[in-house]
């Protein structure tokens, strides 16, 4: 008890000591990366600028991703020392942030699910059961447009979480979109536009809790006592990107037009050119056994048990994180009423999606090797070596998630966020103030590749600034929140070190930069109607749903009149 005091007496007194001789230090260690930011200036956008850069140059994401966080491990132990011994550090660095990525629990969860993903499609694909499916579509799909709308759909069906979307919805279109002669570029774009866009907006998802968070913190900082959940739900018909993306989709499907990069890629894939490359992506050792009966519940009952899996432990999961806390009206309402529409949106925002995905994954994996033992389609060793076989399939995945997290944490430290904020938030006209929002949540979501980071950083400073310059418009408040929002998503949907266009990628079986590069300019596009003719109109008070329809129109005139034809 003595050597307690004592040793407690010990961390006072050097506390004290430390304080009174330099505030600024102490201050350096509560928010280094604002001093960093304030130190680096410029340079703390080399890291993102260099991975992004190189990444277009040299077509490889690995060795551009880790030249990024070398550069940005250089910039932060550049402090006098020589370069002999910064290059060493900055390398040691390096391998510190890969493993502090991978010790992460989420980070863990979410490569963990991929790999059980990756191995549930390999068993899906050797009882039949994709090939089945193709074949059953392909019935229905007989020409691009339907492929593409039935993608679409497929796309809006699996709303509840980005990373289930882009690892479901590929595999199973991907050899229809084949037979079609779609091009893998356009089934990635599709695909990416319907996972983060979906759900973002979509009021029951793994996404609403960390939203509706973040608003409520924005309220509690002035005062504001409003419904964060129903604030929410308010900004929906504001996520213009969100939406418009979707309606974009459609208006390229269903006219068959194209432009820019993804032109040349849907001529070439109609004409013949790579499709051959394309099949060879996927492994021959995951070709269904010769002789067996083709059934597409091979297909459909695991996928299922995925899903409803994934929905009832989202449910759970979040069930037991709000027990175990300390939010009495949480706990209340489910005791009270646990089933009721309010508490499965609170259970779902407060679960952790990257473990009850993995859990569902390895549930509907075990499934299906049971269903492939009793039909005698292969033994329980031979179906545990397929589903080993499906997981190297995306162990590449995993690497490019590895360092895209530990880019983000090189950005995160030196505060590149920070230094964008502070470079173009000064005086904002009122009119403008939406639009200007969902710019810098785009580059800062872009450079970053995250947009619950985006998300994070911005709203507390957006909710304040919104309401100081509106006095109280709780209307043009919501505009400003749903342009922080949607900001964050574009950028990240097509950034090339964002996680979901990197399994959006690998769900299509897709060239991640040929990726990046063909949906760059459809998703600019979109996103250019979104700040000038969305945001400005409806702060300057026109309804939303005629900025919808215009906008619409808009988006339909540029496919019809920019875009050619695909025959």
């Amino acid at each position: 008890m003595e050597m307690r005091r004592k040793g407690l007496l010990f961390v006072l007194m050097t506390f004290i000591m430390i304080y009174s001789v330099n505030l600024t230090v102490f201050a350096g260690e509560v928010d280094k990366a604002a001093l960093n930011a304030q130190r680096f200036g410029f340079w703390t956008l080399i890291p993102p600028i260099v991975a992004i850069v190189l990444a277009f140059i040299t077509k490889n994401v690995v060795l551009s991703l880790f030249l990024g966080v070398f550069s940005g491990a250089i910039i932060l132990q550049l402090n006098g020392v020589s370069l002999l011994s910064v290059v060493p550090n900055a390398f040691l660095m390096v391998v510190d942030k890969i493993l502090t990525s991978l010790a992460d629990p989420w980070n863990a969860g979410i490569i963990l699910q991929c790999l059980a993903i990756g191995g549930l499609i390999a068993l899906i694909s050797k009882m039949g059961g994709a090939k089945a499916i193709a074949e059953s579509l392909s019935k229905r799909a007989k020409s691009p447009v339907s492929v593409q709308i039935i993608t679409w759909i497929l796309g809006i069906f699996v709303f509840f979480d980005d990373y289930a979307n882009s690892l479901i919805v590929g595999p199973i279109m991907r050899p229809v979109a084949d037979k079609m002669k779609i091009s893998r570029e356009k089934l990635a774009f599709i695909i990416d536009a319907t996972a983060a866009p979906i759900a973002g907006i979509a009021l029951i998802s793994t996404w609403v809790g960390y939203e509706v968070s973040l608003i409520k913190d924005g309220f509690g900082q002035i005062g504001i006592k409003a419904n964060a959940y129903n604030t929410f739900v308010s900004t929906i018909p504001y996520r213009f990107y969100n939406i418009l993306i979707l309606v974009f989709i459609v208006f390229t499907a269903i006219t068959l037009r194209e432009f820019g990069s993804m032109l040349k890629a849907e001529k070439d894939a109609r004409s013949g050119i790579n499709v051959q490359d394309f099949h060879n992506t996927d492994s021959k050792e995951l070709e269904p056994k010769e002789g067996i009966k083709l059934s597409i519940w091979n297909a459909i009952i695991p996928i299922l048990v995925l899903i409803i899996g994934a929905f009832i432990g989202f449910y759970l999961n979040g069930y037991h994180a709000i027990m175990a806390g300390k939010d009495k009206a949480l706990i209340d309402l489910f005791n009270t009423a646990p089933a009721s529409f309010a508490a499965i949106r609170e259970a779902f925002g407060a679960s952790d999606a990257s473990i009850v995905l993995f859990q569902s994954a390895l549930f509907a994996s075990i499934v299906a090797i049971f269903m492939g033992v009793v039909q005698k389609i292969f033994t329980v060793s031979e179906a545990i070596d397929t589903w080993v076989e499906g997981t190297k399939t995306l162990v590449i995945t995993g690497v490019i998630l590895l360092l895209a997290w530990s880019l983000s944490a090189i950005i995160k430290d030196l505060g590149t966020a920070k230094f964008l904020v502070s470079m173009l938030s000064d005086k904002i006209p009122m009119f403008l103030l939406p639009t200007l929002i969902f710019v810098l949540a785009s580059i800062i979501s872009f450079a970053t590749g995250t947009s619950y980071g985006t998300m994070g950083i911005l709203m507390p400073l957006t909710i304040p600034l919104a309401s100081a310059i509106a006095s109280g418009d709780f209307r043009y408040l919501t505009i400003s929140i749903s342009a922080v929002l949607t900001g964050a998503i574009f950028g990240d949907h097509c950034s090339p070190i964002s996680d979901t266009t990197i399994l959006s990628s690998m769900g299509a079986g897709c060239d991640h930069i040929k990726h990046v590069r063909t949906q760059m300019t459809y998703s600019l596009c979109v996103a250019v109607v979104t700040g000038i003719f969305g945001y400005i109109p409806v702060t300057l008070g026109v309804p939303v749903y005629v900025v919808l329809i215009l906008d619409s129109l808009i988006l339909f005139a540029i496919v019809r009149f920019v875009g050619k034809p695909v025959s």
